[in-house]
């Protein structure tokens, strides 16, 4: 299949819809993957000469948000008919519906435009959001890392949806973040077009009846395990944006410590990708000081 087609322009009235409106009018495009899931699965197959299991399947979908959703929701649709237990982790979705009636699915479906680069950097985002709830999860010990890390990679949904299908929205929040006009991403979004993003993701959950377990920790308040899916898609955004020197990150590797109080704020700062030893405690010592503030 061809790339999805690109954004189109917004008529005059969509200009003007709302969080409502918007998740109504996303929730029923087609969902596309990224190109590379595809390649991956053909690569895999030709190197191993069989189909692949269920596992590699959900490795796959694990990095792409667009697939994990997809399959996600074709497993929730399988459940309400079989009144089957919720599926909350990519490996769960492949079990329930067999590698078969995913692989080709997969294969047929449209592609995203990787040459789009709000979309290629929101889509990263929201992978390293998912690593960072597989390192910091397991350091809990919780009870399904998977889980907390599926909610990191799919918060990111609503943007994403809105950079594949109605790009000018994303692209005038981040117009008004560089230039000044707003200083914090969620303002910038609420300034231009009246709503969040992560609203618009939560939104699109109700729509799709993800399970409620997923959609509460993509709502990132109710519980510790739902604040440290929170936690993770806002050091990813912060570390994306603002790269190791970015202000907020310390404070995300402090509240990272908290709800994970075995952990070392060395051990948390190290799970940030690409940073040297001299960056790591650097984050490291300012999260320090904002949990055990310094005394002059």
């Amino acid at each position: 299949r061809t790339p999805v087609e690109g954004a189109n322009v917004l008529t005059e009235n969509q200009k003007r819809w709302g969080v409502d409106q918007w998740a109504a009018y996303l929730s029923s495009r087609e969902l596309p993957c990224m190109p590379r899931s595809k390649v991956m699965l053909l690569a895999l197959e030709a190197c191993q000469g069989e189909r692949l299991a269920a596992r590699e399947l959900a490795d796959i979908a694990g990095g792409d948000p667009f697939l994990c959703l997809r399959m996600l929701r074709e497993a929730e649709s399988h459940r309400a008919q079989r009144l089957g237990h919720e599926t909350t982790t990519p490996l769960g979705v492949f079990m329930q519906l067999g590698t078969d009636t995913v692989r080709n699915p997969l294969l047929d479906c449209p592609e995203t435009d990787e040459a789009a680069t709000g979309l290629a950097a929101c889509e990263a985002r929201a992978y390293l959001a998912r690593h960072l709830a597989l390192r910091w999860g397991s350091a809990r010990a919780d009870v399904s890392p998977e889980e907390i890390a599926m909610a990191a990679l799919l918060s990111e949904i609503g943007e994403l949806l809105l950079w594949s299908f109605a790009e000018e929205i994303p692209m005038a929040a981040l117009a008004a973040l560089h230039s000044g006009q707003a200083q914090r991403s969620i303002q910038a979004q609420l300034d231009t077009c009246g709503f969040r993003f992560k609203d618009l993701s939560l939104k699109c959950a109700t729509i799709w009846h993800l399970p409620p377990l997923l959609t509460q920790l993509i709502r990132g308040i109710d519980n510790p395990r739902a604040n440290l899916s929170r936690v993770c898609v806002d050091a990813a955004r912060h570390l994306s944006s603002g790269g190791p020197d970015d202000p907020a990150l310390p404070a995300d590797i402090a509240e990272a410590r908290r709800l994970i109080p075995g952990a070392t704020l060395e051990w948390l700062s190290e799970q940030l990708p690409g940073l040297d030893e001299a960056q790591v405690a650097n984050i490291a010592r300012k999260a320090a000081d904002l949990i055990e503030p310094t005394h002059s």
